[in-house]
């Protein structure tokens, strides 16, 4: 495979002293080219240089995969903390050329001011499942925002899976997060994410100050196949509501946020609508859900919202799954994180 880009950063000699991280550290790397109003206003330029140990951590994982006789392999890997992987698994024994990867944090959640970075490049021909070891844990901010940025490439007759557990951002949070996809289009990417209106079991809702998300998905010559954006900027209303977030067009009043995003030339999208429909219904639990097919054939998405974490995480991996068996012809595994 083609080794993971090096964005081009003019002025790295004058900006990033040797051995420092290189490019990686240059804020042009990691910080986002754009970022909405609603997160940008608690912007403070004046907080931004803290000294080492305090928030504002710079997190960089790049990994790069190839098929090598017959089956997809890690051969590039960088990482800085608090980003890190598990060495990739080969547990599915129906699929026993298809790596299953976990991406961890040391730091244990997102703090104020940390700016996060993941490149994730798939080879010709290769099969991998990518998702995170829990839940991502945005807490309480004070000053500034944190972003975590997502840059994955799928490469010729690629079959990928990113599923990462639920994003639960914590009272008085920032947080956006963008997703920058080039799949080629004989490839296949299973793309999903849910976010819990807070911590609930703590009766903790809605109270986060703003939870943006862009997903953006183009082919290698730059034509764009789906962009997709969430904004969330909760508010008391005049009633002592919740207002900016309840309302029928966001989450109709629900706690949990799903969806997933499946972009593939291997069956049509009406079959593949129809199976995520069917899966769906089937997985039970008081939800609400739409499944709508992709311009151009190019897939389908899915958008849920419910109340109880347990329904929904049933309902995305009885979704994923069905997907899964669909495309691969093999049963999905059962993955554990405990």
């Amino acid at each position: 495979m083609s080794p993971l880009p090096r964005p081009p950063v003019s002025g790295d000699a004058g900006r990033t002293a040797p051995g420092t991280g290189g490019y990686r550290l240059d804020p042009a790397f990691y910080e986002p080219g754009r970022v909405p109003a609603e997160v940008r206003r608690h912007t403070e330029e004046e907080w931004r240089n803290l000294p080492v140990g305090s928030p504002g951590k710079v997190g960089i994982l790049q990994l790069g995969f190839a098929c090598n006789r017959g089956r997809t392999e890690l051969v590039q890997h960088y990482q800085k903390s608090p980003l890190q992987i598990m060495h990739p698994l080969y547990f599915n024994q129906l699929r026993p050329d298809m790596a299953y990867t976990y991406l961890m944090s040391s730091g244990g959640g997102i703090l104020q001011g940390d700016r996060l970075r993941t490149d994730l490049g798939f080879g010709p021909g290769t099969s991998a499942h990518i998702t995170t070891q829990t839940q991502t844990r945005v807490y309480r901010m004070d000053h500034d925002y944190a972003s975590a940025l997502m840059n994955i490439t799928v490469e010729e007759g690629g079959y990928v899976e990113y599923l990462p557990e639920p994003v639960v951002p914590f009272a008085a949070s920032r947080y956006y997060q963008q997703t920058s996809v080039v799949i080629d289009e004989s490839a296949t990417l299973l793309l999903g994410d849910t976010m819990y209106a807070g911590r609930l079991a703590r009766g903790e809702r809605h109270a986060y100050d703003v939870y943006a998300s862009d997903l953006e998905v183009r082919r290698p010559d730059g034509r764009l196949v789906a962009l997709d954006r969430v904004r969330l900027s909760p508010g008391a209303g005049a009633d002592g509501a919740i207002s900016g977030v309840g309302g029928l067009g966001v989450l109709a009043n629900h706690d949990v946020l799903a969806m997933l995003y499946v972009f593939t030339p291997l069956v049509p999208a009406a079959q593949l609508a129809d199976t995520l429909h069917r899966a769906l219904t089937e997985s039970g639990g008081d939800l609400i859900f739409g499944v709508s097919t992709l311009p151009g054939d190019a897939g389908v998405w899915m958008r849920l919202v419910g109340n109880d974490t347990v329904a929904v995480a049933a309902a995305n991996t009885a979704a994923a799954s069905a997907v899964h068996e669909l495309l691969t012809g093999k049963r999905a595994p059962v993955i554990r994180k405990s």
